[in-house]
């Protein structure tokens, strides 16, 4: 190779990055939905699609589901099922009729159009971790209690990352704002520190009623115009085994009203709150989602609805849940196949056990994130950021999950594994013939700086390079760029006169004591 082309294979590696990211801090893949372009994995055969089918119609039937909701048992009697107390029994006819008038694919409009979801069919978006109590970071080295400022940070995470697509819910639990005001502040901060999908905790009318004008008043809408489209959406766990408290299935029956999305996730720890096996759990799981989905369709056909998945097993020694395990994968599939069989979106996890960001966390979140890849899923929760089964919230996970999205964004382009004359490169293996190198002819050149995923945070030098270099650990790096992002983040523009209206609503409803408390 002479010395020029030494030169320019150079400029297309770190140098050639640097100049490409200009002034960014990483050199990100773009903003895109990506489309799951493989094969679903198929666990299940037919007759296992119809036993475990047949399995959760007989639960609703023969055992029933509780809701603790009066106004669902009211919908429930007007439909003809049969209520017993609070339990309610849903005959298969019943349950089919309605999940079929849920539809396969929608999208969920935000205030910034050019982010707009499309769910279902072959798309997959991830979401940032949401939920946590706690937090760590490298520079405490300690959980601590989340903050409204270290929810800020990781909501600036996540309109920073390209590869997340939606605003989950708060990606940590701000336990320094009172809780009949958090969510006013923290949708306000969503709503300015974002322009991505948002969503609702079904928790109170009061939560649900704010955050819908909230949504509203951000994207500059009508209440007509919010109501003909999804433009935000809430996720509720029923609470296994068999059972749908009253905020959640409220909350839910709101958004239905007004043509906003719903998820309905089970949160189905085999051997605790479901069978051991993992066909009776995710049986069980279907049960728990079918019920309430039916109950949605009934009240407004058409409503927008994701079935979701969070089986997983529990640790037999300690009772603690694990997460990316082989049963966890297995499930997920599983659940994939049940979704397709029921022609709803499917939702998953990038989950993990671990308690800080190091190995166990990234094979464990790999396991999950790839268990939504290989069961079709359309809407993959907690994708960055999640530790200790989802206790913590850490910036360092969250920028190392984000390496693992984009690489799973990059598997998913077509051009990968095009088959065009230029992608079998028959002239390029001609003259290199049986005794030379690819690195300087012009078919490489040519494609040299995009051939190939560039890591923002993997560090491919050798032992000794990196030693050089200061031996730095990953999550030590991704701690590094946290610090840089977070100082040089810039907010997305939002319209001066709505900004102000949501300071207004914001101020008005603090006046008026936010949501009731016990506290």
């Amino acid at each position: 190779m002479t010395t020029e082309t030494r030169t320019r294979k150079r400029g297309g590696g770190r140098a050639g990055a640097a100049a490409r990211r200009g002034d960014a801090v990483i050199e990100q893949m773009p903003w895109s939905v990506p489309r799951n372009i493989d094969r679903p994995i198929e666990p299940l055969g037919p007759e296992g699609v119809a036993a475990i089918h047949d399995g959760a119609m007989r639960i609703l039937e023969e055992i029933g589901i509780v809701f603790l909701n009066d106004e669902a048992l009211e919908i429930f009697k007007e439909a003809g099922c049969k209520v017993v107390g609070d339990r309610v029994h849903l005959d298969r006819e019943f349950v089919m009729e309605m999940v079929a008038k849920a539809p396969s694919e929608f999208t969920i409009t935000p205030r910034n159009p050019d982010r707009i979801l499309p769910v279902g069919g072959n798309h997959i978006l991830f979401g940032n971790v949401s939920s946590p109590p706690n937090y760590w970071d490298m520079s405490l080295n300690a959980k601590v209690a989340g903050t409204r400022e270290q929810c800020q940070n990781l909501l600036k995470l996540t309109q920073y990352f390209n590869c997340i697509h939606f605003a989950g819910g708060y990606p940590v639990e701000p336990v320094d704002i009172h809780a009949s005001v958090r969510h006013l502040d923290v949708l306000y901060d969503k709503l300015t520190l974002t322009d991505k999908a948002m969503h609702a905790y079904s928790l109170g009318k009061e939560r649900v009623e704010d955050v819908m004008e909230m949504v509203r008043i951000a994207g500059g809408l009508t209440h007509e115009e919010f109501e003909a489209r999804p433009h935000m959406y809430t996720n509720i766990n029923s609470t296994s085994p068999l059972k749908h408290d009253q905020p959640m299935i409220d909350g839910c029956l709101r958004l239905a009203r007004r043509g906003q999305a719903i998820v309905v996730t089970p949160f189905t720890l085999a051997g605790a709150m479901a069978p051991v096996t993992m066909s009776g759990a995710v049986a069980q799981s279907i049960a728990e989602s079918l019920s309430a989905i039916a109950l949605f369709q009934y009240v407004r056909p058409g409503t927008p609805c994701v079935i979701g998945t969070f089986t997983s097993n529990v640790d037999m020694k300690s009772g603690a849940p694990a997460f990316g395990t082989p049963e966890y994968m297995r499930s997920t599939q599983m659940t994939g196949q049940m979704a397709r069989h029921y022609g709803l979106p499917m939702r998953s996890s990038g989950v993990c056990a671990a308690n800080v960001p190091d190995g166990q966390a990234m094979w464990e979140t790999s396991n999950s994130l790839w268990a939504a890849v290989q069961s079709g899923t359309n809407m993959v929760y907690h994708a960055a950021g999640w530790l200790e089964g989802g206790l913590i919230a850490s910036p360092e996970k969250f920028i190392m999950d984000c390496e693992i999205l984009q690489q799973i964004q990059r598997y998913m382009q077509p051009e990968v594994i095009g088959t065009g004359p230029e992608d079998i490169a028959l002239e390029a293996i001609r003259e290199v013939g049986n005794d030379g190198h690819f690195f300087g002819i012009q078919h490489t050149q040519d494609r040299y700086s995009t051939a190939f995923y560039q890591p923002y945070l993997s560090d491919w030098r050798n032992y000794e390079a990196w030693e050089a270099a200061g031996a730095v650990w990953t999550p030590e790096r991704a701690h590094n760029l946290f610090k840089e992002i977070i100082a040089r983040f810039e907010a997305p523009p939002l319209d001066v006169a709505r900004r102000e209206a949501l300071e207004d609503f914001v101020a008005r409803r603090k006046s008026e004591g936010g949501a009731p408390t016990d506290f």
